[in-house]
């Protein structure tokens, strides 16, 4: 190398002329990968809303099962945590340390908050039998007793999708959570700086999808049409 050549980058991998391309290349391929998500999530919620307009009154019955006020304060939670998520982003891109390994942190406790509330709603499906499965067992919340209007198949195909639904979207918030663990060991040891933060744009870009899958999940199970 010439003298008169600056020093690469020591984040610089060998297959980039620079740091600008390496991001842009990065960034590409995160948006790729996120519309096969986009097509992944598009296709389980076209086949939900496709049954639930033919067995409407047992899907209906069966979001009113659901606890709203778990689903929206998870929704709350999941919006916070964009918001930190966003404050890591900006504070690497102005290589500020301590700010990118705070707001990382505070975005992966959300992330927990989370999923520690979505397991409370899973327990309380399996407490009352609303697994699919042999074990399956509806009542309809206002009668106390089983429908005899409802066919106990389509309620179960209901929740059959919701734990498909929100079983995917809890993945990816468990990957999302590892993604942050790692971001945070590397913003503490000052691995990212103005000139490389493509990782932590990144994993906000995938956080971010994941918040927004659960924006649609939340009103297609929770609140559309929970009456009869």
């Amino acid at each position: 190398m010439s003298h008169s050549e600056p020093a690469a980058h020591p984040a610089l991998q060998v297959h980039f002329e620079n740091m600008d391309q390496q991001r842009e290349t990065a960034t590409l391929g995160m948006w790729v990968f996120l519309i096969t998500e986009v097509m992944f999530f598009g296709g389980l919620f076209l086949a939900y809303l496709v049954y639930r307009l033919q067995y409407f009154p047992a899907f209906a019955a069966g979001s009113q099962s659901l606890d709203i006020k778990l689903g929206a304060v998870n929704t709350a939670v999941l919006i916070c945590s964009s918001l930190t998520m966003a404050l890591a982003v900006h504070a690497a891109q102005v290589g500020q340390r301590k700010r990118i390994v705070i707001f990382l942190l505070l975005t992966l406790v959300l992330g927990g908050v989370f999923l520690g509330i979505k397991a409370v709603e899973y327990h309380e499906k399996y407490a009352h039998h609303h697994i699919p499965g042999p074990a399956f067992h509806f009542e309809e919340a206002h009668g106390g007793s089983p429908s005899s209007a409802l066919n106990p198949q389509n309620v179960q195909l209901f929740f059959s999708f919701y734990f498909a639904m929100t079983g995917m979207h809890a993945l990816h918030m468990l990957i999302g959570v590892g993604l942050l663990t790692w971001l945070v060991i590397a913003g503490w040891r000052g691995r990212f700086t103005p000139e490389y933060h493509s990782p932590v744009e990144n994993v906000g870009l995938y956080w971010h999808f994941v918040d927004i899958i659960w924006i649609y999940l939340f009103p297609l199970l929770y609140l559309i049409n929970r009456h009869h």
